[in-house]
């Protein structure tokens, strides 16, 4: 049997103090994959430290002369993309690479399973869940917790974390995902989109590890308004 493999896209904009140590992480993951890092526009070193590493490890790299928002650069991400998997995965170590790598094992467990007999045979997704162990409460956690009580009340889903990053999808699932979003709504656009079109949705625990905006955090509070439309707009249509 061929072995799998997972495409992981990895969106980048102006993260010069982080992609040199976060980044290397995850050209050592003891997995099949492929890297494809996207440079969103960045005005500042980090076209310059991308270039640098593309000579020491083997990734695609796209450059975008403008930023132009991280969903766009997931759905360019998304056209080169070879693996059976994908997966999106942030530069600035907020997620867990061993996350991924549980996630990619478990996944290939699930469709062996689906392939016995008498297997449920609906497609099945991987989210890895923030809010599965006990959370801290934060307003991050209150607006991720009503944008997921809203996913859950438009599509009968029963999610802990529509939010998060670490969605791992097989990538015949891209003949169901017509993506537009732009910026973060690319997340519950995905989601939706996975819902109706009746994929079973299963969640692992990971761990994560916010950063502020001192820190670079990007999300801002029309990206939770974006969220709200987004999801509402995809019940409608």
């Amino acid at each position: 049997m061929p072995q799998d493999l997972l495409s992981i896209i990895v969106p980048v904009y102006n993260e010069e103090q982080l992609i040199g140590t976060s980044l290397p992480k995850i050209f050592e993951l003891k997995i099949a994959k492929e890297v494809i890092i996207v440079n969103d526009g960045s005005t500042d070193q980090t076209g310059i430290i991308l270039q640098d590493l593309q000579q020491k490890f083997n990734f695609q790299l796209i450059s975008e002369t403008k930023n132009k928002g991280k969903g766009f650069a997931v759905r360019q991400a998304l056209k080169q993309i070879s693996g059976n998997y994908f997966i999106i995965y942030d530069a600035d170590d907020e997620y867990q690479l061993s996350d991924v790598v549980s996630l990619f094992e478990e996944i290939q467990k699930i469709n062996l399973s689906m392939n016995a007999p008498k297997s449920n045979p609906q497609p099945v997704v991987l989210y890895g869940s923030r809010w599965l162990h006990k959370p801290a409460l934060s307003a991050h956690y209150l607006v991720n917790k009503f944008l997921t009580a809203l996913t859950n009340l438009l599509f009968s889903s029963h999610l802990t974390d529509m939010e998060t990053c670490l969605k791992l999808i097989p990538s015949t699932a891209l003949k169901d995902l017509k993506l537009k979003g732009r910026r973060f709504e690319i997340e519950p656009e995905i989601t939706a989109q996975l819902l109706k079109a009746n994929y079973l949705i299963k969640e692992l625990p990971i761990q994560y590890t916010r950063r502020n905006y001192q820190q670079g955090k990007k999300i801002k509070a029309r990206d939770g308004l974006l969220a709200i439309y987004t999801l509402i707009k995809e019940r409608l249509i």
